[in-house]
């Protein structure tokens, strides 16, 4: 069975622990926090998965927790509030931290919550539809009171986790090192060597240099025989 590690992240007020008590225990309730963990089994194009979701602050406060959530995590779910433009603008900053982490190939999906209240927008969705291009993620308008998209947006983000996963080219298998080569191994590979050599057609056969010595007494004991032969017949 799959199993992620899924991080909401955005700007306190957002109703980050509202959709993820939403999609865990399909109630509606608020409760302000720091972090806190919740898990949940759901099936997803007929194949089961377990999420953790993890609910973070979004007060500043917190920011230096923030890139331990991102590195812990699989996937990343933006938040923004349509009635605050606020919101909005604080994402870039939040996905440029994602990206300096986990690299280029982060997957995430941008929610602009609250869609229920449609008389206090002050974000269009064509401009959340604009940031979510600019991010290359899916994009969704959400409501955690009524529900609306909160689950499409989690199996929105395991489908792209999972699409990720299976793209991937399998790691290749490396070979053995090779071990250090003993004493033995060395002077057969140095034998082997010369022997090779020495079997050349190209190569002449060795030959001794003449020993000096051994010239001049070869010289000397025939200049004496020379002069015996002469002093014979004189």
């Amino acid at each position: 069975m799959d199993e992620w590690e899924v991080v909401l992240l955005g700007l306190g007020g957002v109703g980050k622990t509202a959709i993820v008590t939403q999609f865990t225990l399909n109630c509606f309730e608020y409760d302000p926090t720091i972090e806190d963990g919740f898990r949940k089994q759901i099936s997803v194009d007929d194949r089961m998965c377990f999420l953790k979701v993890i609910d973070t602050a979004g007060q500043e406060e917190y920011g230096s927790m923030r890139e331990q959530w991102i590195r812990e995590s699989q996937g990343f779910i933006l938040v923004y509030c349509i009635t605050s433009r606020e919101t909005l603008d604080d994402l870039r900053m939040i996905r440029q931290s994602i990206m300096r982490i986990k690299g280029g190939d982060a997957i995430m999906v941008l929610l602009g919550n609250k869609c229920e209240l449609e008389y206090e927008r002050a974000v269009s969705m064509k401009e959340g539809a604009a940031l979510a291009k600019e991010f290359g993620c899916e994009f969704f308008e959400t409501s955690a009171k009524t529900a609306q998209n909160v689950d499409l947006a989690f199996m929105t983000l395991v489908r792209a986790l999972r699409q990720a996963r299976d793209s991937k080219p399998p790691t290749p298998l490396t070979a053995p090192p090779t071990p250090p080569a003993g004493r033995n191994s060395i002077r057969k590979r140095i034998s082997r060597l010369f022997s090779k050599t020495n079997a050349s057609p190209h190569r002449k056969p060795y030959q001794e240099p003449p020993n000096l010595v051994h010239g001049a007494i070869a010289a000397a004991q025939q200049s004496r025989i020379t002069l015996q032969v002469c002093s014979c017949f004189s």
